[in-house]
């Protein structure tokens, strides 16, 4: 058949009203179809290779088979692409398609669910209360990843400060008693990196030592030798002997800093990352970090999203994500 085949061809094929085709491939409830109809029409579905209109389906439904992650305004890193991975791996299965958008305005976020009609929005501690009262009202399912807040219901929360004290905990174990913290240059990613710096801060204070040293380092080599070179410096008795990093790209800029130095990790310098990423086994020395548990936030909000779908409490056997510590070379 020459064209694009339509349900008006399906219909035709298996001798039924377009109607019956629509209910038939949408599942449609309270609808007295025989197994014998039901199968024409798979069979003629399979027959004219059909794909139904997707846009044609959102506009029938309200709703079409699409979730929308809303991130942050802020670098999309590699745990932000394997967390859309994993969730779109998770979904697809049960026939829904993954974007994401990063949120840059109210108007601009209303423009994308409006047009994308979503069956959920997954919001990554991006979109502000009244955007979501917003999407809600539209009657589209928001579900919550909260940093540090366990007092949204039904929301999962993702702590940050945890990652922070897991940090710091391990180098103060190791008997590091000055502390520095690199922190990023990008101040779109300032809800996650003051609350890692408070888990720092936490563990330093309950251990009775200074509070950490604090100094920007951007994603180059050359920052990242000023800064070793800062901490290594410093006056006797204060001389910085391990580093909280905000994450892995952070401590790869430490590393690479400190070669050009001629300091040797973790002798002259213990460094900690966070993230986990694929690379950091293979830096030089490994790279000690924070694992986030990316794979677990995904699963769950893929969990969440199915059961918002399906109109079912998505708070039902909520699990918070637990960060671990991966130790390496690098400490």
């Amino acid at each position: 058949m020459s064209g694009r085949v339509t349900a008006r061809h399906v219909a035709q094929r298996a001798g039924v009203s377009q109607s019956t085709v629509s209910y038939v491939l949408n599942d449609s409830p309270n609808q007295t179809i025989t197994p014998a109809t039901r199968q024409r029409v798979l069979d003629a579905v399979e027959e004219l290779h059909y794909v139904p209109s997707a846009a044609a389906r959102a506009l029938r439904s309200g709703t079409s088979r699409v979730a929308l992650i809303v991130l942050p305004d802020a670098p999309i890193g590699s745990t932000i692409s394997q967390l859309i991975e994993r969730v779109s791996d998770d979904l697809e299965p049960f026939g829904y398609s993954v974007v994401y958008r990063r949120h840059r305005g109210s108007a601009m976020l209303e423009r994308a669910w409006r047009e994308t009609r979503p069956a959920a929005v997954v919001d990554l501690a991006a979109v502000g209360e009244e955007d979501r009262r917003r999407i809600r009202a539209a009657g589209i399912p928001v579900i919550e990843a909260a940093l540090d807040d366990l007092s949204r219901v039904g929301a999962l929360s993702v702590g940050q400060v945890e990652i922070g004290r897991l940090q710091a905990h391990h180098l103060l174990e190791l008997g590091h008693r000055h502390l520095g913290y690199a922190a990023p240059d990008d101040r779109r990613v300032d809800g996650y990196y003051t609350r890692r710096l408070l888990g720092v801060r936490e563990a330093c204070a309950a251990a009775g030592v200074p509070e950490p040293v604090v100094v920007p380092v951007p994603l180059d080599a050359g920052s990242g030798a000023a800064a070793v070179s800062r901490w290594t410096m410093a006056p006797r008795g204060e001389q910085v002997t391990g580093v909280c990093a905000y994450n892995d790209e952070v401590a790869f800029a430490l590393l690479a800093g400190a070669r050009i130095l001629g300091r040797v990790i973790p002798d002259d310098l213990a460094v900690v990352g966070v993230d986990n990423v694929p690379l950091s086994p293979l830096a030089a020395p490994a790279l000690t970090t924070v694992d986030i548990g990316t794979m677990q936030i995904a699963d769950e909000l893929s969990r969440l999203m199915r059961a918002a779908m399906l109109g079912e409490d998505a708070s039902v056997g909520l699990v918070e994500p637990a960060a671990t510590l991966v130790r390496r070379a690098s400490t």
